[in-house]
């Protein structure tokens, strides 16, 4: 214990000496080149360009010209194969930005008319703005040949936030020589300092993606860590303020439905609804130009899209699906941490919510405020606590140091009839120079159990990584105290100490196929504070990335599992089970109108389904070793610009050697059609079968079939102005009297399916600006 707490002082003070060395010549890292852009006495329109020139009014220096694109993949720093030209310029409401693509084989260019930050896979330009010029966050907003939008928040810590949605403004049209792209973009949409003159971080993109190309102004390259710290300077923008920015969002759903009332185990019913509505308000508000609060009351938390389904037999630990909510999901990058404290699923059924976001001089502010209802519904009518609910608190903080670099504190807390779970600690990330980054986390948890019972525990993080256009590397060390619990966030187990490391190199031979090639090898370890080991692992790959988007990767792993007699009363003393996995997968986009991939893996691990494993499994009933046979397909078609196909078929196998029969098979078909007849409006149905066939002799799972059909109308004119309509159906071998078997568990007939839900629903919502 004593060398294990000596490594990490060590590990502790070569960061922060390499940091504090480091910052000298992370300085030398400067802006790369400046544009300014002039004022406008009239907006330009997207007619002004169509001819690939812009016309009289906007020629001559009236805008700002951008050339010299340079590409960042596939040859670093080389000239972009196709010219590129982009203009700029504002007014005292926006700033405007026109991006001129021309081509040489137009009939080419990948653009597909389909709903909002869906067009992956298209040709793209983009706009990326630093307005607090921190070279840490910024703005990007991006738009396909016809105009499609994709809007997000880049942070240099945790990569793109897609969940970001503002009102702004884009046209896209092609021509005979390419492609034009034009974007307004509200200076009310965007926050940044007070004061009479602007100069903001400015990087502009575009990617030619049929040829894996990616260019870029200034020369963003790969070769360095970091994104923001090689961008321009945008100049010249004066007297521009956000103005009064006020958002008030009304919102109304019905719905009719009947479902499943499983709350009552020793009398399940169904319950139905002939209409059910609900009315609430959604509010934002600027405060001195750089915070956001967002308050809602009566939120609409429902999900429009459905959570894809995963294999989660078999999984000693919790599935992480992610959080498809509004209120939830927009300005999340605030709260993230290396440690994942903060995962918003937890609020189940939410009645009002508060969230303050935003940044001032080197300090980022987050707030956030919920209840959640969960707790109360999941009793049954006439329980006393029936209306009680969960209150969730969460606030953080971080300074800028240095170049790139901060500090962070965060505080959660979750509070439930006199029950509470309360995290607190100190966060940061440190650039030590053009290539490598290191951040650590060291939190600690106080938590009290409605019975009274009490347990607290630290937990540490600690990572270094190295990003470089040919060798990458990252070492990880985590290490979570048994009593350490946050009920906020998303945690998987206590009393566990791990070291990952693994490093790739690239090869870029940059030829006419063949783009990039390399190994990758990985290497983890975990143990019990007591000094038993829980796994260990390494593992080997090599990729190989073509021209055309085409992908094949193959890897090999070996190592070890290990179960102790307090993870499972079958077991005895503490043992350990060898693993091993090996896997083939192939990706390719080569086709414009078509898209696939396909992954085979099969791999030995102990099974946790088998017989003797339930609630009171029977000594001498140990865990077996199972193969473990994985399929993933995928196939994505699109016959028009107008609809899009996208099939997913998943089958995993649990197969018994010794007894030469299969434990459990899982299949999963998943078919999502969308046919956009215009930017606002789409029609889109999504059905999904799952089956888990169990084989009754080596396992304790039972059969469970499930077919789920999801239609959605949707107009979305902009975000918070939308109108849904959307019916849902599914089908499961329940009995029709949700009768339960000796054990308490709802009878499932193998072969019989009935519709146990449906739902049919209208959602409108309507966004005011002021």
């Amino acid at each position: 214990m004593r060398s294990y707490r000596l490594g990490m002082l060590v590990f502790f003070c070569a960061i922060f000496s390499a940091f504090a060395g480091a910052q000298q010549a992370i300085e030398s890292i400067t802006l790369n080149g400046a544009v300014r852009v002039p004022r406008l006495s009239k907006p330009p329109a997207i007619e002004d360009f169509v001819s690939m020139h812009p016309s009289r009014d906007f020629a001559d220096g009236k805008m700002a010209k951008v050339t010299g694109f340079l590409q960042r993949n596939p040859t670093d720093g080389a000239p972009g194969t196709q010219n590129t030209e982009v203009y700029l310029g504002y007014d005292a409401q926006n700033l405007y930005a026109v991006f001129v693509c021309f081509d040489s084989e137009p009939k080419k260019i990948r653009a597909r008319l389909s709903k909002r930050e869906d067009a992956g896979g298209d040709e793209n330009a983009e706009i990326m703005l630093d307005t607090f010029s921190d070279q840490r966050r910024a703005y990007g907003f991006m738009s396909n040949p016809l105009g499609v939008q994709s809007d997000a928040m880049w942070s240099e810590s945790q990569g793109w936030d897609f969940s970001f949605d503002t009102v702004w403004y884009s046209k896209g049209k092609l021509t005979d020589q390419g492609y034009v792209v034009w974007m307004a973009i509200p200076f009310r949409s965007l926050r940044f300092p007070s004061g009479p003159q602007q100069n903001w971080g400015l990087l502009l993109n575009r990617d030619i993606r049929r040829d894996n190309e990616e260019t870029y102004w200034p020369h963003y390259t790969a070769k360095i860590e970091g994104r923001m710290n090689q961008a321009g300077r945008l100049e010249g923008l004066e007297s521009i303020s956000p103005g009064r920015n006020m958002q008030f969002t009304p919102h109304a759903s019905f719905r009719s439905f009947r479902a499943p009332d499983l709350r009552d185990e020793t009398a399940p019913r169904f319950e139905s609804r002939t209409l059910k509505s609900e009315f609430g308000l959604d509010s934002k508000i600027v405060i001195k130009d750089s915070f956001v609060l967002d308050a809602t009351v009566k939120p609409d938390f429902s999900q429009v899209e459905s959570d894809e389904a995963q294999v989660t037999a078999n999984r000693r630990f919790e599935t992480f699906f992610p959080e498809r909510r509004p209120f939830f999901i927009e300005n999340s990058s605030y709260f993230n941490t290396p440690i994942t404290l903060v995962f918003t699923r937890r609020i189940a059924e939410p009645d009002f919510g508060v969230r303050l976001t935003g940044k001032k001089g080197p300090y980022s502010l987050g707030i956030l405020a919920a209840d959640d209802r969960s707790p109360g519904k999941s009793l049954i009518d006439g329980d006393p606590l029936v209306d009680s609910r969960a209150y969730f608190g969460v606030a953080r903080v971080q300074r800028d140091i240095g170049t790139q670099s901060t500090i962070g504190l965060i505080y959660t807390d979750r509070e439930y009839l006199g029950e509470f779970n309360r995290v607190g600690g100190v966060d940061g990330r440190f650039k030590l120079n053009e290539n490598w980054v290191g951040t650590f986390q060291a939190v600690t948890s106080s938590t009290q159990f409605t019975d009274g019972t009490t347990q607290a525990g630290p937990a540490y993080t600690a990572s270094i990584k190295r990003s470089g256009r040919k060798f990458n590397y990252n070492a990880n060390f985590n290490d979570t105290g048994s009593g350490f619990l946050a009920q906020t966030g998303f945690f998987r187990r206590p009393d566990y100490r791990s070291f990952n490391h693994n490093f790739n190199y690239s090869f870029r031979p940059e030829g006419k196929r063949l783009i990039s090639h390399g190994p990758y090898f990985g290497i983890s370890r975990g143990y019990d504070h007591d000094g038993v080991r829980l796994n260990s692992y390494q593992s080997a790959s090599y990729n190989l990335n073509f021209k055309g988007q085409n992908h094949l990767e193959a890897g090999f792993g070996a190592g070890s599992e290990g179960l102790r007699p307090s993870d499972y009363a079958s077991i005895t003393q503490n043992t350990e089970y060898s693993t091993d996995n090996k896997y083939l997968y192939f990706e390719s986009n080569y086709f414009s109108k078509a898209g696939f991939n396909i992954s085979l893996e099969e791999s030995h691990n102990p099974s946790y389904i088998g017989i003797g494993l339930d609630d009171a499994p029977p000594v001498g009933q140990p865990p077996r070793t199972v193969l473990d046979r994985t399929l993933q397909a995928g196939f994505t078609l699109r016959p028009t610009s107008q609809l899009r196909i996208s099939n997913r078929y998943n089958w995993e196998q649990f197969f018994d050697e010794r007894a030469d029969q299969s434990q459990l098979d899982m299949h999963i078909v998943r078919s999502s059609w969308n046919y956009q007849f215009n930017r606002e409006l789409s029609l889109r149905f999504i059905g999904q079968y799952q089956a888990g066939l169990a084989n009754t002799d080596l396992s304790f799972l039972k059969t469970t079939k499930q077919f789920n059909a999801d239609f959605l109308l949707t107009y979305l004119l902009h975000p918070g102005t939308a109108l849904y309509v959307g019916y849902n159906s599914n089908l499961a071998n329940l009995d029709p009297s949700l009768r339960m078997d000796a054990n308490g568990d709802l009878l499932r007939p193998r072969n019989q399916l009935i519709n146990d839900s449906r739902q049919f629903f209208i959602k409108l919502s309507y966004q005011f600006r002021y």
